[in-house]
């Protein structure tokens, strides 16, 4: 099998913000391109990498990136010492490729001891299909739209809690609205569930818990599960607490007398059954439920809470949204880019990787069988030959774009791609834009200080460190 040359052209770009990379082959070598070299490797210790990829993960990528090229390889947490690579022909590789020769490293990540190996985000091979099946029904077509109303409901709740003239940050108030849509979606309980039950106790759970993943000690718990199939330590606890509170909810609604009649997603999958008939056991349910609940609650809510960081230290691209969305005039479209250059250039998950189960070309170079290859979020949105200026703001980037992120299947990669694909992609987006667009039209915001705030690494995500602060100076009804 030769390698994928991938000299397909995007359509002609309205923007001078988007641009295309160069032509880089890559795919499963075949037997004339055994003698390529293997890409230049990090020369820090491997003690060393660990450290600075979990405390300052963007300074390390970009400067091994600019020293080393496009390709380079790492010694980190994942065995086998991962290549990491920013061409998006290369990502295009393993996304389109086989899933057999390319099983996901999230079965090996710091997720596994939480969410469990059952699942669909760790599973690889026959169960991931199967679990992703399964799960798929949930999140599209007329189910988004069902919960379009249910979060619009829920911003406009949460914008009239909020402080006029006092510096807050965004982050927990946008996990406030994720909570609650994931509440009515996930278990069909809107608004907040009645005191005592089962889902107000794991609604506390999951709201406590992301507040204490932001101490210093958390990161601490994350290092010490490293490479571990269970948890330990204190994210032991943390994982306890929440399956204290998930149980219950499972067995609660097993015994729901219109179980058949719900449409939330539990009901769904609680009533699905493979294609042997079997239904989900009450420990499959739990790690889908816990993955549904965590990678929602925290994903969407800090590319929210980015996207704000962004535009209230670029004031033409924050009035530019507010005055479309007052207007109504190309309100759908500057929102759409809005959320597209967020998510771009603050890429909650900053990396997604697969390892190779036969030898892979990476460009000019190549990569034995089982070899760990990590896709850069990051440093993909971050080429200049993609993205021209691309540490800069600019949603203008994505107006008028023939084809618009659908062209830039493999450049544009927050939500991973291939059979892996985020499954919450097409909610997350419904979200966003019903949440930005109603923090536009009712409030007058602006920065805490003007100077950016850095990333902080937590668990596999990239958050605001300082949770996007913000002063509301004014607010509509």
């Amino acid at each position: 099998m030769s390698a994928v040359d991938s000299t397909s052209v995007h359509p002609p770009s309205t923007s001078p913000y988007i641009g295309e990379a160069p032509p880089s082959p890559a795919g499963p070598l075949d037997s004339g391109e055994l003698g390529l070299p293997e890409p230049p490797a990090v020369p820090l210790p491997r003690t060393l990498q660990v450290l600075r990829v979990s405390q300052r993960q963007i300074q390390f990528v970009f400067r091994w990136r600019r020293e080393l090229g496009e390709v380079f390889r790492t010694r980190g947490v994942i065995g086998g010492g991962p290549v990491i690579t920013s061409h998006p022909d290369h990502v295009r590789s393993l996304f389109t490729a086989k899933p057999e020769l390319v099983p996901s490293l999230t079965a090996e990540s710091p997720l596994l001891p939480i969410v469990g190996p059952n699942s669909v985000l760790t599973a690889n091979g026959p169960r991931h299909l199967r679990q992703r099946k399964l799960l798929l029904p949930p999140f599209h077509g007329e189910a988004i739209e069902r919960y379009v109303q249910m979060i619009a409901q829920a911003s406009e709740r949460e914008i009239d809690r909020w402080p006029v003239g006092v510096p807050f940050p965004l982050a927990p108030r946008m996990q406030a609205i994720t909570l609650d849509v994931i509440m009515a979606g996930i278990f069909g309980i809107e608004g907040e569930p009645a005191p005592g039950t089962p889902e107000r106790r794991l609604r506390g759970a999951v709201k406590y818990l992301a507040q204490a993943s932001t101490w210093p000690l958390a990161q601490v718990g994350e290092l010490m599960n490293i490479g571990r199939a269970e948890p330990v330590g204190l994210l032991r606890q943390g994982i306890a607490i929440l399956d204290r509170c998930t149980y219950p909810v499972i067995e609660a609604r097993r015994r729901a007398v219109d179980l058949q009649e719900r449409t939330d997603i539990l009901s769904l999958i609680m009533r699905a059954v493979t294609e042997d008939g079997e239904p989900l056991s009450d420990r499959e349910l739990r790690d889908e439920l816990l993955t549904l609940v965590l990678a929602g609650f925290e994903t969407t809510a800090n590319s929210l809470a980015w996207t704000w960081e962004r535009l209230l230290r670029t004031p033409p691209a924050y009035e530019r949204l507010r005055e479309a969305v007052r207007s109504g005039e190309d309100a759908e479209e500057v929102v759409e880019a809005t959320i597209l250059e967020g998510m771009r250039s603050r890429p909650v998950i900053p990396s997604v990787g697969r390892r190779v189960a036969v030898p892979w070309r990476l460009g000019n170079y190549a990569v034995p069988a089982g070899t760990p290859v990590v896709m850069s979020i990051l440093l993909v949105h971050h080429r200049e030959d993609l993205y021209p200026e691309p540490f800069a703001f600019r949603p203008e980037r994505w107006l008028g774009h023939k084809g618009g992120r659908g062209s830039r299947t493999y450049e544009w990669i927050p939500f991973g791609g291939g059979t892996r694909r985020c499954l919450g992609a097409a909610l997350a987006m419904a979200e966003q834009r019903v949440v930005l667009e109603a923090m536009a039209r009712r409030l007058d915001l602006e920065a805490d200080r003007p100077e950016p705030e850095h990333a902080q690494h937590r668990n596999v995500t990239m958050i605001p460190a300082r949770g996007a602060r913000a002063i509301v100076r004014a607010r509509r009804d």
